[in-house]
């Protein structure tokens, strides 16, 4: 396991995993809604988006959590291990509302910067 994807509903525990993982076996972890996102919640730009994704690949190891359909695709077949987390919604919503609780004055690791 090198180049791990972690996929799953909102609220299911993917950058947790991501974090917990990434410490355990020593491999650099991306958060897709830190990169998509900039500054006052403006989206990046599809090929920027595309491009810093691209750069991540070439690395020797990493673990990207997150959804974005419009890169799954190429992310999944770049990855030697692919984790679903596939929770019922009454978790995940509990997933949901711990987090806003938990960071409701500030931003959470695995987001862009404010």
């Amino acid at each position: 396991m090198k180049k791990i994807a972690i996929i799953g509903s909102g609220g299911s525990g993917k950058s947790t995993l991501a974090r917990q993982l990434g410490a355990r076996l020593h491999i650099p972890v991306h958060h897709l809604d830190a990169l998509f996102w900039q500054p006052g919640w403006i989206p990046t730009e599809k090929e920027k988006f595309i491009n810093e994704q691209q750069k991540i690949y070439q690395s020797d190891s990493w673990i990207i959590d997150g959804n974005y359909s419009s890169t799954m695709d190429h992310r999944l077949t770049q990855a030697d291990t692919v984790i679903f987390l596939h929770y019922k919604t009454v978790r995940c919503l509990y997933g949901i509302t711990k987090r806003r609780i938990q960071y409701r004055k500030s931003t959470r690791p695995d987001m862009g910067k404010d």
